[in-house]
Protein backbone atom coordinates (compact mmCIF):
# COMPACT_ATOMS: atom_id res chain seq x y z
CA UNK A 1 0.00 0.00 0.00
CA UNK A 2 1.17 3.47 -0.69
CA UNK A 3 1.27 6.25 1.90
CA UNK A 4 -1.02 8.84 1.90
CA UNK A 5 1.76 11.45 1.28
CA UNK A 6 3.01 9.37 -2.01
CA UNK A 7 -0.57 9.24 -3.21
CA UNK A 8 -1.33 12.76 -2.72
CA UNK A 9 1.80 13.54 -5.15
CA UNK A 10 0.62 11.03 -7.90
CA UNK A 11 -2.35 12.62 -7.75
CA UNK A 12 -0.77 16.27 -8.22
CA UNK A 13 1.78 14.38 -11.04
CA UNK A 14 -1.71 12.78 -12.72
CA UNK A 15 -3.27 16.44 -12.76
CA UNK A 16 -0.09 18.34 -14.03
CA UNK A 17 0.49 15.63 -16.73
CA UNK A 18 -3.57 16.00 -18.34
CA UNK A 19 -2.26 19.32 -18.81
CA UNK A 20 1.86 19.15 -19.20
CA UNK A 21 2.75 17.49 -22.73
CA UNK A 22 6.35 17.72 -24.59
CA UNK A 23 6.50 18.20 -28.40
CA UNK A 24 9.54 17.68 -30.92
CA UNK A 25 9.74 21.55 -30.69
CA UNK A 26 9.20 21.71 -26.63
CA UNK A 27 9.88 18.90 -24.84
CA UNK A 28 9.15 18.30 -21.41
CA UNK A 29 11.75 18.51 -18.03
CA UNK A 30 10.17 15.62 -15.75
CA UNK A 31 11.86 15.75 -12.61
CA UNK A 32 11.95 12.63 -10.05
CA UNK A 33 13.27 13.65 -6.30
CA UNK A 34 14.21 10.76 -4.21
CA UNK A 35 15.61 11.62 -0.65
CA UNK A 36 19.22 11.05 -1.91
CA UNK A 37 18.98 11.88 -5.18
CA UNK A 38 17.75 13.85 -8.03
CA UNK A 39 17.14 12.88 -11.22
CA UNK A 40 16.05 14.74 -14.44
CA UNK A 41 14.79 14.09 -18.40
CA UNK A 42 13.86 15.38 -21.18
CA UNK A 43 10.69 13.83 -22.82
CA UNK A 44 9.30 14.02 -26.47
CA UNK A 45 5.52 12.61 -25.64
CA UNK A 46 4.69 13.09 -29.11
CA UNK A 47 7.66 10.56 -30.64
CA UNK A 48 8.03 8.94 -26.80
CA UNK A 49 11.46 9.37 -26.65
CA UNK A 50 13.48 10.45 -23.97
CA UNK A 51 16.10 13.07 -25.27
CA UNK A 52 18.70 13.78 -22.84
CA UNK A 53 18.52 12.43 -19.08
CA UNK A 54 21.01 13.15 -16.15
CA UNK A 55 21.35 12.31 -12.48
CA UNK A 56 23.53 13.04 -9.87
CA UNK A 57 24.27 9.53 -10.10
CA UNK A 58 26.35 10.21 -12.79
CA UNK A 59 29.91 10.02 -12.74
CA UNK A 60 30.98 13.23 -13.29
CA UNK A 61 28.47 15.10 -11.07
CA UNK A 62 29.22 11.69 -8.19
CA UNK A 63 32.76 13.41 -7.10
CA UNK A 64 31.90 17.04 -7.02
CA UNK A 65 29.02 16.25 -4.52
CA UNK A 66 29.45 15.35 -1.11
CA UNK A 67 25.58 14.61 -1.04
CA UNK A 68 23.28 14.17 -4.21
CA UNK A 69 19.51 14.92 -2.09
CA UNK A 70 20.41 18.62 -1.35
CA UNK A 71 19.63 21.94 -2.90
CA UNK A 72 23.73 22.21 -4.14
CA UNK A 73 23.40 18.91 -5.94
CA UNK A 74 20.10 20.09 -7.42
CA UNK A 75 21.74 23.31 -8.98
CA UNK A 76 24.87 21.60 -9.79
CA UNK A 77 22.95 18.90 -11.61
CA UNK A 78 20.55 22.09 -13.32
CA UNK A 79 23.74 23.93 -14.56
CA UNK A 80 25.10 20.87 -16.11
CA UNK A 81 21.69 19.52 -17.48
CA UNK A 82 21.26 23.19 -19.40
CA UNK A 83 24.92 22.64 -20.72
CA UNK A 84 23.92 19.15 -22.28
CA UNK A 85 20.42 20.35 -23.75
CA UNK A 86 21.92 23.25 -24.79
CA UNK A 87 24.57 21.69 -27.13
CA UNK A 88 21.33 19.18 -28.49
CA UNK A 89 20.33 22.80 -29.69
CA UNK A 90 17.04 22.76 -27.09
CA UNK A 91 16.48 26.24 -25.57
CA UNK A 92 12.75 25.83 -24.93
CA UNK A 93 11.19 23.23 -22.31
CA UNK A 94 7.98 22.83 -20.47
CA UNK A 95 8.23 22.21 -16.74
CA UNK A 96 7.03 18.89 -15.46
CA UNK A 97 7.68 19.06 -11.21
CA UNK A 98 6.76 15.75 -10.80
CA UNK A 99 3.70 16.34 -8.79
CA UNK A 100 6.31 17.99 -6.08
CA UNK A 101 6.10 21.04 -4.66
CA UNK A 102 7.92 24.33 -5.97
CA UNK A 103 10.12 24.57 -3.31
CA UNK A 104 13.68 24.01 -2.14
CA UNK A 105 15.48 21.11 -4.42
CA UNK A 106 12.84 21.01 -7.25
CA UNK A 107 13.24 25.39 -6.94
CA UNK A 108 16.78 24.76 -6.90
CA UNK A 109 16.95 22.80 -9.87
CA UNK A 110 14.69 24.61 -12.02
CA UNK A 111 16.75 28.38 -11.41
CA UNK A 112 19.72 26.69 -12.01
CA UNK A 113 18.51 25.62 -15.88
CA UNK A 114 16.88 28.93 -16.37
CA UNK A 115 20.17 30.33 -15.62
CA UNK A 116 22.40 27.81 -17.71
CA UNK A 117 20.27 29.63 -20.31
CA UNK A 118 16.96 27.18 -21.32
CA UNK A 119 13.86 28.80 -21.24
CA UNK A 120 10.31 27.93 -19.21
Amino acid sequence: MINTREQKRVYRHNRIRAKVSGTTERPRLCIHRSLNNISISLIDDSAHKTLASMSTLDKNLRGKLKNGGNVQAASSLGEAFAAKILEKGIKKVCFDRGGCLYHGRVKALAEAVRKGGVEF
